[in-house]
């Protein structure tokens, strides 16, 4: 995970993954500001077979991972769904990106949809308008776009940002107390 510094910026795209509407959006760092330079989505609305689906989402993720040339991507996880044969499906469309990310050398972060939320928000349990919402004040956006997905996939890229800057969360340990315990020596008294 590279450091957010003074002196690169630090490109991340975020990734919502769907069969049906999968959202990006790009955020890059510079002197630990985020800002939002892209967004959008990628839809497979008049595809009917599954597997063209997933040709359509290799072709648009190819061409933006190439366009956009992020250094990190961050890709919500999946979570528990009753409906098996659709956690499959999202699964196999995550796996698509994940697979691209990897070919081309670009490190990958998983975030659980909770994480992403509680890192925005406050609240893991919060509504996509919830989130869309904070990160229209974040980010003084005028408008937001039009599909939660594309604001899913910022969110996601904001949740790595946070993540990057938080040493507790980069070394496993569960608090602050935590923290001082297992490096005594990075503690100033």
């Amino acid at each position: 995970m590279k450091e957010p510094s003074d002196k690169k910026p630090v490109k991340i795209l975020g990734i919502d993954p769907g069969t049906n509407v999968m959202g990006y959006g790009l955020i890059e760092v510079i002197d630990n500001k985020p800002r939002i330079l892209q967004v959008g989505v990628i839809k497979t609305a008049g595809f009917t077979d599954h597997y063209q689906k997933l040709r359509h989402i290799f072709d648009r993720s190819n061409a933006l991972l190439n366009e956009l040339n992020p250094d990190e991507l961050a890709i919500e996880s999946q979570f528990y769904g009753k409906d098996i044969q659709a956690m499959l499906k999202l699964g196999r469309a995550q796996g698509v990106v994940l697979g691209l990310a990897l070919s081309k050398n670009i490190p990958v972060f998983e975030y659980a949809p909770l994480k992403v939320k509680q890192s925005i928000t406050g609240m893991g349990r919060a509504a996509k308008e919830q989130v869309a919402f904070f990160l229209k004040n974040m980010f003084s956006m005028n408008e937001l776009p039009k599909e939660l997905d594309a604001t899913d996939a910022i969110a996601v890229a904001v949740c790595h940002y946070l993540q990057m800057k938080n040493p507790v969360g980069k070394s496993g340990v569960k608090s602050w107390g935590d923290f001082v315990k297992k490096n005594p020596d990075r503690v100033k008294k």
